[in-house]
């Protein structure tokens, strides 16, 4: 199975995607392989961000590549990455100029099932931003980024919460990554077999694959009467 570098003879994006209306293209945003899949799309990029919470940070420590996947929420052109204040990241950031870093996001959307093993493939969209990553310090942003990373993973908890006494906020730490280098790839459709392969007997096509959330499980030394809160109802990520 291949990853979702899929060969180039794939089809574009839907058209919607393919629009460049936002981010500038350079040589770190442009990949090499799939090239006709990329999107500098700002609400497409934005859209794709929103949707997940769950990043992957990838940065060089003692000269060797290192990534960390960790929670992000998005707050207008800027991304906000929970970390410890005891993590080497978080104090390399803390050094001039900061830290440089390649944040990535990715969402499955199906599994390409093809005839032969070569043309197997993922539908997926994802993002990849690079910059440099700066510690946030002031109280006020780094309030607001917490409760923007909170907020982000279900919306509305922030506010149905206790927030961070000066201890907590002390052991926590925010990095910021503005949205300066950010590009989008997608991948959708079925799959793309060799014109001798249609005919062999093997199912071809694709298999769904979208997040499911269950019913909340309260915990066991819940108060008593303490109601399910409203956004546990109504939250349902469409993925």
């Amino acid at each position: 199975m291949t990853a979702p570098t899929t060969p180039d003879d794939s089809p574009a994006p839907h058209a919607a995607y393919t629009a460049c209306t936002g981010y500038t293209a350079n040589s770190r945003t442009t990949p090499t392989r799939g090239r006709h899949r990329a999107s500098y799309d700002r609400e497409l990029v934005h859209a794709i961000l929103d949707e997940g919470y769950v990043c992957h940070l990838g940065f060089v420590r003692d000269g060797a590549p290192v990534v960390l996947p960790t929670l992000y929420a998005r707050t207008g052109e800027r991304l906000y990455v929970h970390g410890s204040t005891g993590s080497r990241p978080l104090r390399a950031a803390g050094e001039e100029p900061g830290l440089p870093v390649c944040l990535t996001v990715t969402h499955v959307d199906g599994l390409v099932l093809a005839r032969s093993a070569f043309h197997h493939s993922v539908n997926y969209r994802s993002v990849v931003v690079h910059g440099t990553a700066r510690p946030v310090t002031g109280d006020t942003e780094r309030r607001a980024a917490l409760d923007a990373l909170v907020d982000h993973v279900l919306p509305g908890r922030a506010a149905d919460c206790r927030p961070a006494d000066a201890r907590e906020l002390a052991a926590t730490a925010v990095l910021a990554l503005d949205l300066a280098e950010a590009s989008a790839k997608v991948r959708e459709g079925g799959p793309h077999d060799d014109p001798e392969d249609r005919e062999l007997p093997h199912w071809a096509g694709v298999l769904p694959v979208a997040p499911a959330y269950g019913d909340p499980v309260p915990a066991e030394d819940l108060a008593p009467g303490v109601s399910r809160p409203p956004y546990l109802v109504r939250e349902r990520r469409a993925g």
